[in-house]
């Protein structure tokens, strides 16, 4: 798999993420979420899924 095939995956994924956990920080607290937790969400959300594509995809790890 190609890195900008990973890479934009990954970035979707990451931006789902943020979008899911404002609609339910919104839902539970009835308020904005702060911009550093949706950063951090979207970034823990951004390490499983690129190990997932790097395992699946064949490339081989420097």
């Amino acid at each position: 798999m190609a890195l900008w095939t990973r890479w934009l995956i990954t970035l979707g994924a990451m931006l789902l993420a943020s979008i899911l956990a404002g609609l339910l920080w919104n839902w539970l607290f009835n308020a904005d979420i702060p911009s550093y937790v949706s950063g951090l969400v979207g970034g823990a959300a951004a390490v499983p899924v690129w190990e997932m594509l790097r395992r699946i995809g064949g490339t081989p790890t420097p």
